[in-house]
């Protein structure tokens, strides 16, 4: 058993629990009734530098990672704020200068440390786009609206009905305040685009709730005006924001990515809202008189809300359930699935782009198909593109080379469908399969049955071949070359010596086909495929009768005869023929030769 490891695991972390004793300890001591307003600023200014060194301390971590470290800086700003605003009112406090009710100093520092806060958050990138970024913001509407509703009941409502116009001004901008933060943290709860985990997020925004409602519910709950007991109501939901901050700092030390998972699909948060306005009401209702055309109508709307929020449920579970399941099949797919817009850009690729391409679907995004074809495989692409655009909805195929982040090209095997009169899609889907092994044996394959094995010439097949590619309208020259002398030099030196006298040969009538075909017939057999009618035998007969080197120092030479026919690329027989007879009568005219030469 790794005792070790489970310890690691199982560790109490030092700043949570400091944290957690000091929660234990400001209760104790303000339930027991030594604790007042000067202690309560003192514990909140505290609370305030903890939050700033959290912070900072976040935003150093963050490096490399612009909108993270620029959101944690302005948290920073923010704990620095309140912690100056809230030391200022703990000063008048020791000095018996002020009660519990802020100072307008405190109250500005607070104000402008909230506002940095909030302006980071709104500014923070939102992510998602079209009808996604608008579901989005349909959530934290309606998170917002619930907020609103809590706070109107909570600080708004008695302060409007009784209170003169400073208290409501002062709870209008703390309300106004709390609504805007509340805004920011649900952008980026929602969107997943936070520089925070979930987790912290939701207890960080728990935190900044509750400094604004906790004293009214605990009020509201026990019915108590207890001074100790609003201190607690009022410092315990500061505590969460540092405890918050202390959490983060050790998921981005557990993990090895702490930047943004991207756009999250769904959250529970608004039918969560909806639910606690539901109970909010039933609430009011059972402290507030109402007569029974009221209640009915409040009963059936809380049920038909539970009902539609039941139906809402269930169909979240299952499009959370359908996209875990699409994510896995795309994720392990070996096949790499391109959405390519009007314009050519990438819109979507699939992870396979990293296994097949060796970039990351994220990095596609954005660039154009095209740049990544192999310029020569571009017009069969816009060939590609245009077959599907003749014939919507069928798909169509084309073998294509696609650069890898390497240098090298792959073949892939691309099927497309044009889905852009779909609105939900408005572009085309690519499916692609690397081929480059099954595209590389086959072009060994397909060399190896039009090759000689020993010079690497063209065979008979591929002249063929040829011959039946050419125009029939061209004219063409076949020669046939045959070596006198070669069965000597086998006898005498043996079969390796005979195989560097024909790769000698091999070469020298490589070049001089130049763009012709030059071929191995078998044997001590070759012959030229040149376009146009020429009569040059005795340049090819010049050039095999160079002195061939087959050790150190001794070389041999051979000499060849060659026989030509011209005409027409559709009468290869009968050239071949002509040509052949032509050999045969130039070797009856030519004694063999197989000489040999030591090097002087």
């Amino acid at each position: 058993m790794d005792v070790t490891g489970t310890a690691r695991r199982f560790r109490v972390d030092p700043g949570l629990l400091g944290l957690a004793v000091a929660g234990v300890v400001v209760v104790l001591w303000f339930l027991a009734g030594p604790g007042g307003a000067t202690v309560s600023w003192a514990v909140q200014s505290g609370l305030d530098v903890a939050i700033a060194v959290s912070a900072w301390r976040l935003a150093r971590a963050s490096a490399g990672r612009r909108h993270a470290r620029r959101f944690w800086r302005a948290v920073t700003a923010t704990g620095v704020a309140c912690a100056v605003g809230d030391g200022y009112q703990t000063g008048l406090a020791v000095m018996h200068l002020s009660g519990h009710r802020p100072s307008p100093v405190q109250t500005g520092f607070v104000v402008v440390g909230m506002l940095i806060a909030m302006v980071a958050m709104v500014c923070h990138p939102l992510g998602g786009a079209g009808r996604q970024r608008l579901r989005l913001w349909l959530d934290a509407g309606t998170v917002l609206a619930a907020v609103a509703v809590f706070v109107w009941y909570f600080v708004l409502a008695d302060v409007v009905a009784e209170g003169n116009r400073a208290e409501v001004a002062g709870a209008a901008v703390a309300s106004a305040i709390m609504l805007l933060l509340s805004v920011g943290l649900l952008k980026l709860l929602l969107s997943g685009t936070a520089p925070f985990a979930k987790g912290p997020g939701l207890l960080a925004a728990a935190g900044v709730a509750g400094t604004a409602i906790a004293a009214s519910t605990v009020t509201l709950l026990t019915g108590t005006d207890d001074p100790s007991v609003i201190y607690v109501s009022q410092l315990l939901p500061c505590l969460l924001m540092p405890v918050a901050l202390r959490w983060q700092e050790l998921r981005n030390r557990r993990r090895t990515e702490t930047g943004p998972v991207g756009p999250r699909h769904g959250s529970r948060l608004p039918y969560l809202a909806v639910v606690a306005v539901q109970l909010l009401l039933v609430a009011a209702l059972t402290t507030r008189s109402a007569d029974p055309q009221v209640w009915g109508v409040s009963v059936g709307a809380v049920l038909i809300t539970v009902l539609v929020l039941s139906r809402q449920m269930a169909a979240f579970t299952d499009n959370e359930r359908m996209r875990e399941w699409f994510q896995s099949v795309v994720q392990h797919s070996s096949d790499l699935t391109l959405v390519v817009g009007a314009d050519g850009q990438v819109r979507f690729a699939t992870p396979a782009a990293r296994k097949i391409l060796g970039t990351g679907p994220g990095e596609l995004v954005g660039t154009l198909l095209a740049d990544r074809v192999l310029p020569e495989d571009r017009p069969r692409l816009a060939e590609l593109v245009a077959r599907l655009a003749a014939e919507r909805g069928a798909d169509a195929d084309a073998e294509l080379r696609l650069r890898h982040t390497d240098g090298s090209y792959r073949w892939l095997q691309v099927v497309g469908v044009d889905l852009t009169p779909n609105p939900s899609v408005a572009a085309i889907v690519f499916n692609a399969r690397d081929v480059t092994e099954a595209r590389r044996l086959h072009d060994e394959l397909r060399h190896r049955a039009t090759h000689d094995a020993l010079t690497g010439l063209a065979n008979r097949s591929l002249l063929e071949q040829r011959l039946d590619e050419i125009p029939a309208d061209e004219t063409v020259t076949v020669l046939l070359v045959d070596l006198d002398g070669f069965k000597p030099i086998n006898d005498e030196y043996g079969h390796h010596a005979g195989d560097q006298v024909l790769v000698a040969v091999a070469d020298r009538l490589s070049v001089i086909a130049e763009q012709g075909l030059a071929v191995r017939l078998g044997g001590d057999e070759f012959a030229l495929l040149v376009h146009g009618d020429i009569s040059d035998e005795g340049r090819v007969a010049d050039a095999v009768a160079e002195p061939i080197w087959i050790t150190a120092t001794q070389q041999v030479t051979v000499g060849a005869s060659v026989g030509l026919a011209t005409g027409s690329p559709s009468e290869g027989g009968r050239l071949l023929r002509e040509a052949d007879a032509a050999m045969y009568r130039a070797k009856a005219l030519s004694p063999a030769a197989g000489r040999r030469r030591e090097r002087p």
